[in-house]
Order: structure tokens, then sequence, then C-alpha cells
């Protein structure tokens, strides 16, 4: 008898991520590494513990950055791929500056970002929407492109308008695209709202990182790479919730590819 598919899919990670944790023990308690160089895990744990209410606010005011800029990238995002889309024009103008934008070191520019804007949360919002908002923009756009175009040809014989192709043709063809861009802008976006509380700001994971590294307490570092991996996961995950909820129709079409082997 075949094992539940959620199974199949989470036992591979997590006995992964127990085996990389075991040697990570084994590292730092029989390496003859001190604490300073390498913390173990149950230090990292003790130090999660002790600052534990520093350590909640500043991942409550990278959360609020982090959703604040990533929602801003999906707007932003997806009325750009809509226009490159709608205007075959703007799209031969607009897709080499997207490129050329990724060129810009984020690092370079979240400087001027704290100069212009201060050290609120403005700066650190507009940080995580100018790394999220190439993949989202990018992919969308691609995914709009995608569709089938016999299917569109078919629909105008039919008299569709644009709105109706859009939303019966071009719109799902760009769901799977949107979602692929998605998980990866989410993957950055914690990253970004780091990078912005780093150069410039007074709370978040990247001013405990900072603080940590000041105070030359390894192991609450360990704690803050910790958790900003935890938190990416959960975004992760949570994109991977909502996408099998939006396009059920999808998933179930590459369960039966891969039950007919050809992903297998």
């Amino acid at each position: 008898m075949r094992s539940p598919r959620w199974l199949r899919d989470v036992f591979p990670p997590v006995l992964l991520i127990g085996f990389l944790i075991l040697i990570w023990h084994l590292a730092a308690t029989q390496g003859g590494l001190s604490d300073f160089v390498l913390p173990s895990p149950a230090g990292v744990l003790q130090a999660a513990w002790e600052t534990r209410e520093r350590l909640w606010s500043a991942v409550g005011i990278t959360m609020l950055e982090t959703v604040l800029g990533l929602s801003i990238s999906i707007v932003l995002g997806i009325a750009l791929a809509a226009a490159m889309d709608l205007s075959s024009f703007l799209r031969r103008a607009l897709y080499p500056l997207l490129v050329a934008s990724q060129t810009v070191q984020i690092l370079a520019i979240a400087p001027l970002l704290i100069i212009w804007f201060g050290f609120g949360l403005l700066p650190k919002v507009l940080i995580v929407v100018l790394v999220c908002f190439f993949p989202m923009a990018v992919s969308t756009a691609d995914g709009l492109a995608s569709a089938d175009p016999e299917q569109i040809a078919l629909l105008r014989t039919m008299g569709a308008t644009r709105t109706q192709i859009w939303r019966m043709v071009r719109l799902p063809a760009a769901l799977p695209s949107f979602f692929s861009g998605l998980r990866i802008a989410v993957t950055y976006s914690i990253v970004g709202a780091t990078i912005g509380e780093w150069v410039g700001g007074s709370n978040g994971l990247g001013v405990y990182i900072l603080r940590s590294k000041n105070a030359l307490a390894t192991d609450q570092v360990f704690v803050a790479i910790v958790v900003t991996t935890l938190l990416s996961i959960g975004l992760f995950g949570l994109v991977l919730v909502i996408e099998r909820l939006v396009m059920p129709w999808y998933f179930n079409q590459r369960h039966t590819w891969e039950g007919e082997g050809i992903y297998s």
C-alpha cells in the first residue's frame, strides 16, 4: 500500500533537515570548536528563549515590512505585466528595463532610500518592493504571453470580447507562472526587509543581527538565521497552500501526469 502523498512530500525534507541538525550538533559538541565559533543547536534554542521578548518584537516589525512590501510588489507586478501584455510597444520598452534594474545591487540602493525617506517604515517597505517586484512582473508577463493562441482565436471567432478572453484564457494560463514568481518573491522578501533594517533601522531582525554581532553573541546571530529561515519557509508554504486552493485543476493534472510516470 502506498503512503499518503503528503507524507511522501514532507518526509524527505524533514529527514534531510534532521540529518543536518545532527551534523551541526556533532560538529559543535565533538569538533573541538568553542561556542563562540559554532554554538550547538541547544545553545541557539537557549539564546532564543533568553531574548524571546526582543526577538518577538523584531519578528513583528520585519513581518510588517515584509507583508506591506510584498503586497505592493504583487499589485505593481500584476499591473505592469498586464500593461505589457496589452501593448507590445510597452513590452519591448519595459522588459529590458526590468532586467537591467536587477543589475543594481540592493545594498547600494538601500542607503539612498534611508537618506531620502528617513529611518521609518517606508524605506524598508520600498526595499522589499524592489526585491520582489521583478519576479512578480516578469513571471506574470510571461504567463500571460503563454496563453494558447488557438483558444484565443476560437473565442474571437465566437465573438468574445478582450475582457472575456482575458478572464477565460489569459488569466488561467498566467496563474502557474504568477505563483512561481510569488514563491520566489516571498523567499526574497524577508531578506529585503532584513537588509533595510541592517542599513538603517531601530528594530527588526536586521537590527537584532547587528546588535548580536556587535556584542559578539554568535548564538544570537544563529537565532536570527534560524528565525529568518523559518519565516521564509512559512511564507513559501502559505503560498503553496493558496496555490492549491486557487488552482486545484492544475495540481490534479500534475498528479495524473506523475501517476502515468511523466515526471517520475
